[in-house]
Order: C-alpha cells, then structure tokens, then sequence
C-alpha cells in the first residue's frame, strides 16, 4: 500500500526500511539461476556469502546461506561456477541491503547446459537468425578491422601477426574484453557494438583461443547472437578450435575455425595478390598481343588482294564483261533481224505466188464489168455487153458477141 507523506508530515528513515522490510517478506522463495563471482566462508562462521550474477547483464545479488547448505556442493561449485538458488528474498533494514537466503544450491552440470544451449539454438534457428541469406559477404581488402578479444591474448597475436605479415597496410581496431567469466558477455556485447557504430570499420573479428565448455559458454549466449545477428557490419567468429562450435559461430557472417584462420580468411596475401595481378598481366598481354597479330595477318591478307593491289581492274573486268554482252546483244538481235528478213521474204514469195497479177503473168486475163465487178460466168453478161479486159501488161475493151460465137461452159 502507498504511505501518505508529504514536506510537513515526512516519515523517518528507519520507517521506510521497516515498510521496505515488510512488502519483501510477503514475496515468496524463488529458484534463481547465475554464476558465482564472489564467495566468502570464513573459517568458524555458521553462515556463507555468495555474490550471484547474471551472465548476460551487469547485474547481481548477495545470497547468503548456512554453512550446512553450502557445505552439501562445497566440493563441486567455487568462484565463476554456475548454480540455481532456491531462496528467499530478505531485507536488511540496519543497512538498507536486499539478499537472498539460500535454502539449497544446486550446480548445473555441462550436460544440462548443452540441453540448454541446444534448446536456445533451436529457437533462434526457427527465427531465421541462422539463415544463410542473413549473411553479409565480406569485403575484399578491408581498410580497418575490428578486433575483439582477451588483452595480450595468444588470440589477439595471431590475428594482428597474421593479418600484418599477409597485408602489411592493414589496420586494426582492437578492444580488449573479458572472454571468460561473469563479465566476458556485457562487454563483449558493448565492444561490437561499438565497433559496428564506426562507419570506417569494415569487418569484426571475434577471436579467443580454446577452451573448456564453460569457457566459452558466453559466445553462446543469447543476447551477445542476438547483439551480432544486429549488427550492419560483417562479423566473423574465430571461437576456440575447429571441434568448439558456440552459438556465436552459427549467426556470425563467417566462420573461422581458429584466429589465425580468421586472419587468412579477412585479410588478402599481397604476395598472392601480387602474383595473380602479374598472372592477368600476362594474361591480357597474350590477349592482345595475338588480337593484334591476328588483325595484322588479316590486314595482309586484304592488302595481298588483287583487288586492292590493282583496283582498276575491277572496272576492267566489269568494261570487258560489258563489251561481251553488247556484242552478244548486236549478235543475237542480228540473228532476230536476218530470221525475220527471210521468213519476210518467204511470206512475200507466197503472197506474190498467190496474186492475181502472177495469174495475169502467166496469160490469163480477168474480164470486168463496168462497174468493176469481176465476170465469173457467161450467164453474167448480155450480148453487145462492152466488157474491160486486164492482162499482165494493161487492159483493153472487148465487146460480147452473138449467141452463135458465145462460148459456152464446158467448150
């Protein structure tokens, strides 16, 4: 319930922690899972202190319990062990302090932190964080490198000697975190965080050495996959040795299976590069060259031709194939014209073989009437008729005679 005060009527210190004191004892025990970052047992004293932390943040509580609790898992939890509490929340009111009393303490085991870690795995897979088209390529020659890791770490060294002896231009920008312990995570999380902010970053590079299961428990952690999963640079995971798989290498965009893999992986070998820019030299110099040969033999070869070589003589060629076909043309047309005079010629012979004046020629005559008409029979012509005679060589009048001197048919 909410205490009525105000500036006039304030309540006093030690009010506030009892009324404190009482709202926690009516919460109930709870389980509670953290690591062991401090532990006192004091040789004689029947209650033990515990500092709990939680991995994944900046936070922690004071568990206090009886020395015959603690004494239960003495042999299997110290400092920087992972355990789940069942206790209480207490409230000590002379201090203002909140703890916990342990009731029992129970270590979790690396067999039920693998059946966690899978389970976590399985849900994060099922978001799609894992997916293969979630990864961003890495850049050819990054400029700067962001490095995380243990300060004066084998890790650290590997990376830079490495890179360095690969590319010796290449530039680092290190952060140097826990990679171990209650405090590995948060600051891991901040350093790629930071470094993912500086936009002259091109790559990160994650990097520990071996280790135990324990040891590497906080690159498997959720928030620090998630952190990486977010971040707009590429991420490489250089995590322990090639058998060490944690969560962390599953999201990052390139898995390298040591630091010094890592380091062969991001940076380029000048001497390789060197060797592959001579090789493309070569390369396109055997290109051209032979284009250009080839193109030379081509010109030759058109420059050989006679068409080149005497151009006149195309117009030679084209006036002596003219010429043909004139006189081919003044042939044939002579050959048309000489046909035609003959067949002329016999059809006249056929015409004046078949006129009357050839008839005349040969002795007739054709009698005619006055008015021209021609006689064909003696019934056609009275007696005293005056008549007009054509021979071949002109015509002259004849009179009809009498019945007696006319001729009949058949005389």
């Amino acid at each position: 319930m909410a205490v009525s005060t105000s500036p006039e009527t304030p309540i006093p210190v030690g009010e506030v922690s009892r009324l404190i004191g009482g709202w926690i004892d009516r919460l109930g025990a709870v389980w509670v899972e953290g690591q062991i970052t401090q532990l006192s047992r004091r040789p004689g004293a029947g209650v033990v202190f515990l500092t709990l932390r939680d991995p994944s943040y900046d936070i922690s509580l004071s568990v206090t319990c009886y020395r015959q609790v603690f004494d239960k898992v003495a042999d299997v939890i110290s400092e920087g062990a992972r355990v789940v509490v069942h206790a209480k929340p207490e409230w000590y009111a002379p201090r203002g302090q909140l703890s916990l009393r342990a009731a029992e303490i129970r270590p979790v085991g690396v067999g039920e932190l693998l059946a966690r870690l899978e389970q976590l795995k399985k849900t994060l897979a099922a978001e799609g964080l894992f997916a293969a088209d979630r990864k961003k390529p890495l850049p050819f020659l990054p400029q700067l490198i962001g490095l995380v890791c243990g300060r004066a770490s084998a890790a650290e060294r590997d990376v830079l000697e490495n890179a360095r002896h690969r590319w010796p231009a290449v530039r680092f920008e290190v952060r140097n975190v826990p990679v171990q312990g209650v405090h590995a995570v948060p600051q891991v999380i901040a350093a790629v965080q930071e470094l993912d902010a500086l936009p002259e970053v091109d790559v990160i590079i994650v990097a520990r050495g071996g280790g135990s299961v324990e040891d590497l428990l906080p690159f498997s952690d959720e928030q620090l996959v998630r952190a990486v999963g977010a971040a707009a640079t590429p991420v490489v995971s250089a995590i322990g040795h090639e058998p060490d798989t944690p969560l962390l290498d599953l999201v990052a965009d390139l898995r390298a299976s040591t630091p010094t893999d890592a380091a062969k992986r991001v940076v380029p070998d000048v001497g390789e590069e060197l060797t592959r820019i001579r090789q493309l030299r070569e390369r396109a110099f055997r290109a051209v060259d032979g284009f250009v040969q080839r193109e030379e033999r081509g010109l030759a070869a058109a420059l050989h031709r006679p068409c080149i070589q005497r151009p006149q003589r195309m117009v030679e060629e084209r006036e002596e194939q003219i010429t043909a076909l004139l006189e081919r043309g003044r042939r044939t047309l002579g050959h048309l014209l000489d046909r035609a005079d003959s067949e002329l010629a016999h059809t006249l012979a056929r015409v004046v073989a078949l006129s009357p004046k050839a008839t005349l020629e040969r002795g007739y005559a054709v009698l005619q009437k006055a008015d021209g008409a021609a006689v064909r029979s003696p019934q056609e012509v009275g007696a005293d008729e005056e008549l007009r005679a054509r021979v071949a060589e002109g015509e002259f009048r004849v009179r009809v005679g009498g019945a007696e001197g006319a001729v009949t048919p058949g005389a």
